[in-house]
């Protein structure tokens, strides 16, 4: 039987439009596939479950209270969350009834075995963990907490610090630091660099899952517009006043390949003229806030009458501002709501080598309550080109591992750094190995935070027996179709089409 014909069977109708589940699952959600909320989530119960009115098919996962540990592992993904019991899952299966066999183990850090995934052989399926919580904990970074002293993050008193020292050093020194330091970070066993795909990894075992549950085809809308493939997304953060006079220098070589990027600009270390905010706008170019003094603290007392968040907007406001990029990255996932943007982008995916390593494990945009994040997936350029003394083939390498998943390509290049013409070269080498792919979409950081919101507001219904799009992004959307493993007529692998 076909894919085409699987899609439209008339006995059985659309399948997500008999998927029903017991509590919301956000990773569905998320991916826009349809599927209706049954009874009302009861206190006290410790599992969730999807499932379709043929009994033997249904998906199953853990929100009680169980073991959480430094980081579970199954196979290459990492869980950091709460995991149950063996025998609270073997329980539940006896409950379901049908023939269960244990697939894939959950073990710890000395590989000893917590926990498994059980399969049942009609595609029934249970996961001893919660994805949302897990993936939660990797876009919050809450999963550095749990690493303990493993972690390379520096602390607020040690970030602080590190601004107070760093105008006393001598910049070779700094380098020197860094260069040293970086051997030791780029040793770090999670997030691991340059590509972390645990976050996506679980994403792709959850919604193969969940085509099994429905038997055939599940409906999601494409992350990206029209049916392009993967995002390119270019950004510079403007450091300093010798960088703002080398604006043109880095927009030129853009400008010459038709391409548009973002500006973050610092409102009171250097002083930011009208004219320019508005000819960067004037010429197809957006303007962020990086930061009020580039100082390592303006996301101190966010929460405090101290706080730099009005001053902040003020300038957002001057500037007709949606996004903002926290100078060195510096974030506390409860403070980046209250900022008052449309999007931020301080976090990166993964990234070992700031003062503030690690990242939130995604190469796609999510939401951070109402805000948009959007990730840095670039190695940045001065990491790149004078911390690791690369040249521009690190980027390319994981511009094409994004490209086959179909992330966002999000870069920051700092004009700064950029003034030796061996630097601006690479760059202009490699956003010309990206112009012309017509698969991609490039757009600015502002696009991609609306597109995301109207992608939010849309979702998938059934009209004359197949799926169509409805809400704000109708007219934009790409239908991707993710086939079960377990499918009477043909069994077979999971294919996206």
């Amino acid at each position: 039987m076909s894919l085409s014909e699987l899609r439209r069977r008339p006995s059985a109708g659309p399948a997500g439009s008999l998927l029903t589940a017991t509590r919301r699952l956000n990773v569905l959600d998320e991916l826009r596939v349809p599927y209706a909320r049954g009874e009302t989530e009861r206190p006290g119960v410790q599992w969730g479950s999807l499932g379709v009115p043929d009994p033997s098919r249904s998906l199953h996962w853990f929100v009680g209270d169980g073991d959480m540990a430094d980081g579970w592992s199954l196979g290459s993904i990492r869980i950091w969350g709460s995991v149950a019991a063996e025998s609270a899952v073997a329980a539940l299966a006896g409950s379901i009834g049908g023939e269960w066999s244990r697939e894939t183990p959950i073990v710890d850090r000395a590989g000893a075995v917590r926990s498994w995934i059980w399969r049942a052989s009609g595609g029934a399926t249970i996961l001893p963990f919660d994805p949302d919580e897990t993936i939660r904990n990797l876009r919050s970074e809450r999963y550095l907490s749990l690493r303990g002293d493993r972690s390379l993050a520096l602390t607020g008193s040690a970030r602080r610090t590190y601004y107070a020292l760093r105008p006393l050093l001598p910049r070779r020194v700094q380098i020197g630091l860094r260069r040293a330091f970086s051997r030791v970070q780029a040793r770090t066993d999670f997030p691991r660099w340059p590509i972390e795909p645990a976050l996506h990894d679980l994403v792709e075992l959850v919604l193969q899952r969940t085509a099994d549950v429905a038997g055939e085809p599940v409906p999601s809308i494409s992350p990206w517009p029209r049916g392009r493939r993967w995002a390119l997304v270019l950004t510079h953060d403007v450091e300093t006043s010798r960088g703002r006079d080398a604006i043109e220098r880095v927009r030129s070589v853009e400008a010459a390949l038709g391409l548009r990027s973002a500006w973050n600009l610092v409102p009171e270390r250097y002083e930011v003229p009208d004219s320019l905010v508005e000819h960067l706008k004037v010429v197809g170019c957006e303007v962020g806030v990086h930061g009020l003094r580039h100082d390592g603290r303006d996301l101190d007392a966010w929460d405090t009458r101290e706080s730099r968040i009005p001053e902040m907007q003020r300038w957002a406001r001057r500037w007709g501002s949606a996004g903002f990029r926290s100078p060195a990255t510096h974030r506390v996932w409860e403070a980046m709501p209250k900022l008052g943007f449309a999007y931020d982008s301080s976090y990166p995916d993964t990234d070992p080598f700031e003062p503030m390593a690690g990242g939130c494990c995604s190469w796609l945009p999510f939401f951070n309550q109402e805000m948009v994040e959007l990730p840095i997936t670039l190695t940045q350029d001065h990491t790149l080109f004078v911390i690791l003394r690369r040249d521009e083939s690190l980027w390319r390498e994981k511009v094409e591992f994004l490209r086959a998943r179909g992330g966002m390509a999000l870069v920051i290049v700092h004009p700064d750094y950029m003034l030796e013409d061996g630097r601006l070269a690479a760059y202009r080498r490699l956003l010309e190995s990206m112009r012309d792919d017509p698969e991609v979409w490039t757009a600015l950081p502002s696009e991609v935070a609306d597109w995301w919101r109207r992608r939010a507001a849309t979702s998938l219904q059934v009209v004359g027996g197949e799926w169509e799009s409805h809400g704000p992004a109708a007219g934009e959307v790409a239908i991707t179709y993710y086939t079960p493993v377990y499918i009477t007529e043909r069994p077979g692998a999971p294919q996206r089409v």
